[in-house]
């Protein structure tokens, strides 16, 4: 591998690619400590250790979030927006149809989740900004007369971070190697691991060690797992056309494990925080019974209670299976073998064979929807064995580090492959 690394330094467009990736990220790592005015640094610490839902937005957020900076949003809006279209296309027919339609239509796809970002963006961070105004960590926010101007500007502020973020993963996309927004994602993740190293070194040098053995076997386990899959044998009938044969090769259909993604964490993460955050409005109510069943639904969907991390499990089972199976009735993989005239031996073509596909896959998402479900629980795990749910990195923090070097590595191995190099993995 360093010897790849090496040879990839040594070509001139790629070390180019490779430092212009490196400098687009030190840029939205000095925007990320560009805070936005009015915010009280020591109240901000402590709302985030106990919100696990702002550590999840500061995770997106390139770690931006910790210190509410001016892209503090980070790229979460576009996400959101994304996953909203992925949705829709199903229901809506001219979206699917753009789907259809080549690089054209999937520009213009984008274009609407850009335009779609913009409103996200402005309402998450007017929503982030309230709790933090109530919580005492930020001042001259709010809709009266004396706070409206500062509070448009926090906005205005916020939104252009987020399109500013989008706009420089975009960069690495054109002109860098990788995912751009993948890339500032991970950026952020892997920034804080020095921090938590620090930290355990100073106070709990035995732990270092644990978490660096918990680290390793997860890392290795989600290896193993992300790039599972069941290869569908195809054959391709030949067709006799003038004097030419055409067809009549072999392929085959790679059906991922877990093609889901971490996409089922951020919908149960969602879902499981939204009915405490609404009963905590009603905790003080002086209606006697409302107060009561507001303190119930707290004690429940508290993060740190047996009956939150069970339904947390079986949340991101049931969403991996419904991501899993709407994404894959959009590939049409079934008519667009029968247009092409391959089929799966011993299976009819059509029905028959979008049937079996199905079927297939939703046998091998079971080991995917588990994994993903022991990964969403492992702070809750680390806590029971070790006494403590803090990691080097988190459960989610590990799957975006390990597809993001995935990702890139291949990427780096295609660009070598095309000159001739032996790349980074090896078959």
């Amino acid at each position: 591998m360093l010897r790849a690394i090496g040879n990839a330094l040594k070509l001139p467009d790629l070390r180019k690619k490779l430092l212009i990736t490196l400098a687009i990220l030190l840029v939205y790592r000095f925007a990320s400590h560009i805070p936005v005015p009015g915010i009280n640094s020591e109240e901000l610490r402590k709302i985030f250790q106990s919100n696990q839902l702002l550590g999840l937005l500061n995770m997106f957020s390139g770690g931006a979030m910790a210190h509410f900076s001016v892209v503090a949003m980070g790229v979460y809006p576009y996400i959101t927006s994304t996953i909203i279209f992925q949705l829709l296309q199903p229901l809506i027919p001219g979206l699917d149809e753009l789907a259809k339609e080549g690089e054209a239509g999937r520009a213009k796809l984008n274009q609407y989740m850009l335009l779609l970002t913009i409103p996200l963006a402005a309402l998450q961070g007017f929503s982030q900004a309230t709790l933090l105004q109530r919580s005492g960590a930020m001042s001259n926010f709010g809709l009266g007369r004396a706070t409206l101007l500062p509070t448009i500007a926090t906005l205005l502020t916020l939104t252009a971070g987020t399109m500013f973020s989008i706009w420089l993963g975009d960069l690495i996309d054109q002109e860098g190697i990788g995912n751009g927004v993948s890339l500032i994602i991970f950026s952020g993740v892997v920034a804080e691991i020095p921090q938590r190293v620090g930290a355990l070194i100073l106070g709990n040098p035995m732990g270092l060690v644990v978490f660096l053995a918990i680290t390793v076997v997860t890392v290795v386990a989600i290896i193993f797992v992300q790039e599972g899959q069941r290869r569908i044998p195809v054959q391709y009938a030949k067709r006799v056309r003038g004097t030419k044969v055409y067809g009549g090769q072999s392929t085959h259909i790679p059906l991922q494990v877990n093609s889901a993604g971490m996409i089922p964490l951020i919908f149960s993460v969602s879902i499981m925080l939204l009915p405490g955050v609404v009963a905590s409005y009603f905790v003080g109510s002086s209606i006697a019974w409302v107060a009561s069943i507001a303190n119930t639904i707290s004690r429940i969907f508290d993060s740190g209670g047996v009956i939150y991390w069970v339904m947390y499990f079986f949340l991101v089972i049931g969403f991996t299976y419904f991501y899993t199976d709407m994404t894959f009735q959009q590939q049409n993989l079934a008519e667009m073998l029968q247009r092409q005239g391959g089929f799966v031996s011993g299976i009819r073509p059509g029905k028959r064979t979008s049937d079996y596909l199905s079927g297939v896959l939703r046998r091998i998402t079971l080991v995917g929807a588990l994994f993903l479900g022991v990964v969403a629980i492992l702070p809750f795990l680390s806590k029971l064995v070790i006494g403590t749910a803090e990691m080097l990195v988190t459960s989610t923090g590990l799957l975006i580090v390990v597809g993001v070097v995935l990702d890139t590595m291949k990427q780096l191995e295609a660009q070598l492959l095309m000159r001739h190099y032996e790349g980074f993995i090896k078959g």
